[in-house]
């Protein structure tokens, strides 16, 4: 059944935390979430070029904190900080008009942005809409993330691909994707991309490996491991067996 859950709130309370961090009384609990709903729409749908891989939220009385993860980080600054005091401003005008809310935006450099299941999701949906033929996109997909450094990775696409009649579902993969364990950093995000003949669903699973809780937990699995897999049939003890005066006649 580990397929049929997402991957990150399956982690919640082992290695993966939550995108808003906030508290609120119970009466405004609905209107900060739809407000963090259609401002993460917003921003991901504007700034769908940046290779946006995730979007933190963080309030206070009169504060609104919003950090953006990203692989290209320029796209977002812009020229002398423009692009952000820029983005603060519509951000004002649409979500907080007539409120004494102040607004800061931190952009974060996540590094290679192929090792992140939503930057690679949404250049798949990209590549795709420019009608580039699917089974090529997830072929270079796969390579250009197993050559980043990861140890699995899972792309389907599914809809009327090609403009077939008939829609249908197409995957490809490499590696290892353990979804039923609880330590595997698992990125995963699902995206669509919008063509003439329809909409082409697209999901993206990639495992950067296992997180432990420090270094020594790790040697201590490592070196518990080791020993059980070492020991040799003659040094282990006799298989329990059944005593003579019970055996069948």
């Amino acid at each position: 059944m580990g397929h049929k859950v997402h991957p990150k709130i399956f982690r919640i309370s082992t290695i993966e935390s939550w995108d808003s961090k906030w508290f609120s009384p119970r009466k405004m609990f609905p209107t900060f979430l739809k407000e963090d709903v259609f401002i993460r729409a917003y921003l991901k749908k504007k700034l769908r070029e940046a290779a946006i891989h995730k979007i933190i939220i963080d309030r206070s009385r009169q504060t609104f904190t919003i950090t953006l993860h990203t692989a290209k980080p320029g796209f977002i600054i812009g020229r002398a900080g423009a692009g952000v005091e820029d983005l603060k401003k519509e951000l004002k005008k649409r979500f907080f008009r007539g409120r004494r809310v102040t607004i800061n935006i931190n952009v974060q450099d996540i590094g290679h942005g192929s090792l992140s299941a939503a930057v690679v999701a949404e250049q798949v949906a990209i590549d795709i809409e420019h009608r580039m033929p699917f089974r090529r996109v997830m072929k270079q997909t796969v390579d250009r993330v197993m050559k980043s450094g990861a140890e699995g990775v899972r792309v389907i696409v599914a809809g009327r691909l090609n403009g077939a009649d008939i829609a249908r579902s197409e995957r490809a993969g490499a590696g290892k994707v353990p979804l039923q364990n609880l330590r595997g950093n698992i990125q995963y995000a699902n995206t669509q991309a919008n063509t003439m003949f329809g909409v082409i669903g697209i999901k993206v699973w990639i495992y950067l490996g296992e997180v432990f809780d420090s270094v020594e937990e790790a040697e201590k699995r490592a070196r518990k491991s080791g020993d059980t897999r070492g020991r040799e049939r003659d040094q282990r003890g006799p298989r329990d067996r059944r005593p003579a005066h019970q055996t069948r006649r």
